[in-house]
């Protein structure tokens, strides 16, 4: 498992929130999920969960609208690139197209492939895996993707 040099925080936004770390090499690092309850606990948490993830060079947002705002303003204030998208980004990229026909689908799927991916790291592996988490794990795959750190997506994970 990667753990030197260059990081990528991709963050599922939403009350309950999914965080994944990747490595420059495209593997995962760690992965988890947090329940902030209220926008207010969100808010304050953009700061110390990017200080939780280490050497971290681009941050990755599935998400927008006001939720996002505190974390692209910790995100510039701190200089750090950042890439900002929906998750109908990745998922046309990771998931087929019978398998996103609706939200629990596309989660599904995503708690599979983010198991793979778990797997292909060699991250520490899951007592349970929320849907939330699973889902930073495959934008943050996809992310690492995007920023040219792998050329393509691993064998063995069926994208």
């Amino acid at each position: 498992m990667s753990d030197s040099g260059e990081r990528l925080l991709a963050v599922d936004l939403g009350l309950r929130t999914g965080l994944a770390v990747f490595g420059r090499d495209g593997k995962l690092i760690w992965y988890r999920s947090r329940n902030y309850g209220n926008k207010t606990r969100l808010r304050k948490a953009a700061r110390s969960v990017i200080e939780e993830a280490g050497e971290v060079n681009v941050v990755a947002i599935e998400g927008g609208g006001d939720i996002a705002l505190p974390w692209v303003h910790e995100i510039e204030r701190r200089g750090l690139d950042l890439l900002q998208v929906g998750a109908e980004s990745w998922r046309k990229d990771l998931l087929l197209s019978r398998q996103q026909r609706n939200g629990p689908a596309a989660k599904k799927h995503a708690d599979s492939l983010a198991r793979k991916i778990i797997v292909w790291s060699g991250a520490k592996k899951p007592t349970s895996l929320r849907h939330d988490a699973a889902e930073a794990i495959c934008f943050g795959l996809w992310a690492v993707r995007e920023q040219g750190w792998l050329a393509r997506f691993p064998s063995g994970l069926g994208v």
